[in-house]
Parts: C-alpha cells; sequence; structure tokens
C-alpha cells in the first residue's frame, strides 16, 4: 500500500508486546509516498529470533530496504534520513537493551537520540513497547531496563509530534497537532 499520508518529523508508536505496534507502523510508513527504511536494532542470537526477523521482513515485503544496526541507531539516521524516503525504527526497546549489554552511557546515547529526531530530513517512526504497566520486576537489571525504557520513551514523546498508543491492534492518538487525525490503515 502506498499513499499520500504527510507524516510529522517524528511519530513515537508505542504498545505492549504482540499489541500490534509494528504492523500499524509498518502500514503508516506504507501509507506514505517516501521509500520505506527498516532500522532494525534486533539481532538473530538464537533461531527463534532469526524466524522473527523472517517473518517480519516477509510482511514489509519487497519495497522495504532494511539496515540491521544494534547499537548507532543515531549514525543510521543520519545516513538515511533524507527526503522522500521514510525511516521506520522497531524497536526502541531492543536497542535499550542492546545499549544496556554492551555497557553504553544510556542518558548519552538518549541525548544523541533526541538531537538526531530533531535533525532529520525524513518521517521517522519510532517503535517502542510500553513496559510498565505490570508488575515491578524482581531483579534489579529488570527494574533498571523498565526505568531507563520509561524515561526514553518519555524523552522522544516530548519531542516527538505524534503519539500513537497501540493495544489489541487498535491506534489511539495520544499527542498530536491540532487537526491531525489517526489515518484508517
Amino acid at each position: 500500500m502506498t499513499g499520500d499520508q504527510v507524516l510529522p518529523p517524528a511519530t513515537l508508536i508505542l504498545g505492549g508486546a504482540r499489541s500490534g505496534k509494528s504492523a500499524w507502523a509498518e502500514r503508516l510508513a506504507d501509507s506514505t509516498a517516501g521509500l520505506p527504511v527498516y532500522l532494525a536494532p534486533a539481532q538473530a542470537g538464537d533461531a527463534e529470533m532469526a524466524e522473527r526477523i523472517r517473518r517480519h521482513r516477509e510482511r514489509r515485503g519487497p519495497r522495504w530496504r532494511t539496515i540491521e544496526e544494534p547499537l548507532e541507531i543515531c549514525a543510521a539516521l543520519q545516513r538515511e534520513c533524507r527526503p522522500g524516503q521514510v525511516v521506520l525504527v522497531d524497536c526502541l526497546s531492543l536497542w535499550l537493551s542492546n545499549l544496556m549489554g554492551a555497557g553504553r552511557d544510556v542518558d548519552q546515547e538518549v541525548a544523541r537520540l533526541l538531537t538526531a529526531l530533531q535533525a532529520n530530513e525524513a518521517p521517522i517512526i519510532l517503535v517502542s513497547n510500553e513496559v510498565g504497566m505490570g508488575i515491578v520486576p524482581a531483579n534489579a537489571l529488570a527494574r533498571d531496563f523498565r526505568d531507563d525504557l520509561g524515561r526514553l520513551n518519555q524523552a522522544v514523546a516530548r519531542v516527538a509530534e505524534v503519539v500513537v498508543f497501540v493495544a489489541a491492534g487498535l491506534p489511539l492518538a495520544l499527542k498530536a497537532p491540532e487537526g491531525w487525525r489517526l489515518p484508517r490503515l
């Protein structure tokens, strides 16, 4: 599906696991006239993850160009955000996990991402999990991840012009400029 949907410079799509957020974000990107670029921080560390990645690629189809970048999302955005394209980052949760696993300074990387989002030349759609609605995790690493992801999502939501929450495949606009409406996808 290609169309003429006009996207703002930054759109954040939030939702829980299997909420439909990725599929909705892909349809949103496909609804534009821009050539879609899929920026994937996921790594195929095992057979199950390799199968997930394969299914995602198949669902998107041949029109999409995929870039696998587990850590350097900001550099990839600077390279890929050009007029005539739309870039989908799926997902910030995996990127954060990769950063934490690599011992990167999360606050510094988030600041770099916010700068990249404000200096882009193509619409960017960012997907992220909302993990703060459940129980308090039992271990410190899981609590750190939940807290860091919550702060990351809040920071991106502040600079994004549109923020959408997806539950059960249904989008709900949380933030949008006046007159903007959720597209029917």
